[in-house]
């Protein structure tokens, strides 16, 4: 068992430091509430500044994707860049007095009947001691996307080639004159193919389910709608646009989805994927898109059209999965057993005995603002009630 060596008592305890923890933390200085974020990493947003793509841009226009209190400049371009991104965080952080303590990793977290309070016991990378934070409230900010998610496929042990996550894809540089398969027809495959074959790079995509391809005008034009009409008519007008910019997608071996792309965002938080121009280079055949992988032998690949493949890199764009429940002991009021809100929004941020959560709405960054904004207006009500 881990023996605490320095203990403090803090109002509030933020774990994470990605754009969530940092925009609970902002909610909550400007309250004048105290609270410390405890980071994993040595840096703040480690998933965009360590493990995003060169070419990222935000998918989504600047107006949904701002923190709570502070716009983008006016400047900025509507389709933010992975390095602006990154910088408007840095000033988010600055300017909201935002300071989190880095290389904590929490080993665990539990809530002590007794007390009232939240035990945080996390060990500092830096120094090797261990750390007990005591709090009367605790903020899971570690997000959905906390660990990258790699299926279990028959075989994929026998691959003796490149095997990498999306988290770990940087270029397409390297893998010029190479037969890359892109698991994941996502934003993160898409756009992956589409940089390969840039660089170069032979790449084929595996298209494991339906899918919505929609450009970012078309998102755009939706979620401006949205405000004023319902979801069905949205979805009508998008898919109209849809199938008059691209066609058919059958014939590429893509599927439409039987429910329209807004719909599915709100009922699964599943996004639509959108076209950075790989769909111009899969109707010239410079992609190719394949179903399902039903086993691996070596460097060869069977997929469920029995076409049998061989490839020199696998990228798996095939998502992320929350780690809460590795080290939350208490949490059962709030998490389900894959660490996800068991309330579904607008409901799913709050839990029991001051436990609370931020970014797990599925709802991007306009998710991560509103409950920034939810948590730390909950929390001044509830200490305002008992006079705090």
């Amino acid at each position: 068992t881990l023996v605490a060596k320095m203990k403090q008592e803090k109002m509030v305890v933020i774990v994470g430091a990605g754009p969530a923890g940092l925009a609970t933390s902002a909610c909550l200085n400007l309250l004048c509430i105290p609270n410390v974020v405890l980071e994993r990493e040595d840096c703040s947003a480690s998933l965009w500044k360590k493990s995003s793509y060169d070419r990222l841009k935000l998918h989504l226009a600047k107006q949904f994707c701002q923190l709570p209190h502070m716009p983008f400049p006016s400047n900025a371009p509507t389709f933010v860049p992975k390095n602006g991104f990154i910088e408007y965080l840095d000033n988010y952080a600055s300017h909201f007095s935002v300071d989190p303590l880095y290389n904590r990793v929490v080993g665990s977290a539990s809530f002590e009947e007794h007390s009232g309070k939240w035990f945080v016991i996390a060990k500092n990378m830096l120094s090797n001691g261990v750390e007990e934070y005591v709090a009367r409230f605790l903020i899971v900010a570690t997000g959905e996307n906390s660990e990258g998610y790699i299926p279990e496929i028959m075989g994929l042990d026998s691959f003796r080639g490149e095997i990498l996550h999306s988290n770990q894809y940087e270029s397409g540089k390297k893998f010029s004159g190479k037969d890359v398969l892109v698991v994941g027809c996502g934003n993160s495959g898409m756009e992956i193919a589409y940089d390969l074959s840039n660089w170069g790079a032979r790449a084929s995509i595996v298209a494991r389910n339906p899918v919505h391809v929609l450009t970012k005008e078309m998102v755009q034009l939706g979620m401006t709608l949205l405000k004023y009409i319902p979801v069905d008519f949205v979805d009508h007008i998008v898919l109209m646009l849809s199938k008059w910019n691209h066609g058919g997608l059958c014939e590429y071996g893509l599927r439409r989805p039987t429910k329209g792309p807004f719909y599915l965002k709100k009922e699964t938080g599943r996004s639509p994927t959108i076209d950075v121009g790989t769909m111009d280079k899969i109707k010239a055949g410079q992609i190719q898109v394949l179903p399902s992988i039903e086993k691996v032998t070596g460097g060869k690949f069977q997929f469920e059209n029995r076409k049998v493949n061989q490839f020199d890199v696998v990228v798996f764009a095939t998502g992320y999965k929350s780690t809460v429940r590795k080290w939350l002991k208490d949490g059962t009021s709030l998490f389900n057993e894959d660490g996800m809100p068991k309330k579904r929004t607008p409901d799913h941020w709050k839990g029991e005995n001051g436990l609370y959560c931020a970014g797990f709405a599925r709802g991007g960054l306009l998710g991560i603002s509103n409950d920034a904004k939810n948590i730390a207006d909950d929390i001044c009500k509830i200490l305002a009630q008992k006079g705090d």
